[in-house]
């Protein structure tokens, strides 16, 4: 049971917080956090990307190896590692400029692609520029599950273009649940995911397979610091629950568990 998450690194730095200047950082990435919370769950993940030369970059593969991820597809390209500036609006995350580096030109190639089906699971989301190779990794044999997180994104081209090759699709909706978010999820199974999975935050999630729609609500989180991460480890919780052949309720249970622990601390990951 072994997973890949391929696509994005980045810094997330906070320069000012409640107006006092802190210049507080840590590397980040959806790939990374999703790749490192279901690590920490048990499951041995690998990081497919291309981070920077600078000194951001040795810190991101530094971090990545303490932790224990297997960085042999972490490569290294001239220049700058991505950064995000990011700010706080109370506990809530508010991602500023952006300012890519080398995933400007980030390149997955056919060694990439063996190393990724070579898991059984492999993980992307909508800004890892990896969607290019997902049919490439699909028709490998014995090819492994693949989830993608769209974000918000519900209309953006990639959520039509890559679903030929998505076996588990997440979803962040701000409303609560309604007839438009269940048909939509309803939609993307019924053309070839397994299960498609809404998250609404505060209200919980959804997820259609096919069948029926399972629900789950929150753990709610003694104190609340800060909110970013918690998509990244709902979707690792659940796709920790799918690696151990958990029924789709207990998936959800399971993310929304992560999700409950990571926003109680600054960072995308906890350290326990």
């Amino acid at each position: 049971m072994r997973a890949a998450a391929i696509g994005d690194n980045c810094i997330d730095m906070y320069v000012y917080i409640d107006k006092q200047k802190v210049n507080r950082k840590y590397p980040t990435g959806n790939a990374v956090d999703t790749g490192v919370n279901l690590h920490k769950l048990g499951v041995p993940t690998a990081i497919i990307s291309t981070t920077g030369s600078d000194e951001d970059g040795k810190w991101m593969i530094d971090t990545l190896t303490r932790i224990g991820l297997d960085v042999s597809h972490l490569k290294v390209g001239q220049g700058a590692t991505a950064i995000t500036y990011m700010d706080m609006n109370g506990n809530d995350r508010v991602h500023g400029d952006y300012v890519e580096g080398v995933l400007e030109n980030i390149v997955f190639d056919e060694s990439d692609i063996a190393f990724a089906a070579s898991h059984d699971l492999v993980h992307t989301a909508l800004w890892g520029k990896a969607e290019s190779v997902l049919p490439a990794i699909k028709a490998q044999k014995n090819a492994p599950l693949i989830s993608f997180d769209y974000a918000d994104r519900l209309d953006h081209p990639l959520v039509e273009s890559t679903l030929p090759y998505v076996d588990y699709g997440f979803y962040s909706y701000h409303k609560k649940r309604d007839s438009f978010i269940e048909a939509f999820l309803q939609d993307k199974v019924a053309r070839g995911m397994q299960v498609a999975v809404a998250t609404f935050g505060e209200d919980g999630s959804l997820a259609w397979d096919g069948k029926q729609f399972w629900q789950f609500g929150i753990f709610k989180a003694p104190r609340v610091v800060n909110t970013v991460g918690a998509g990244d480890s709902f979707i690792a919780g659940f796709l920790y629950g799918v690696l151990n052949g958990m029924p789709i309720k207990d998936c959800l249970k399971e993310g929304a568990k992560i999700a409950a622990e990571v926003v109680q601390v600054f960072e995308p990951w906890t350290d326990a």
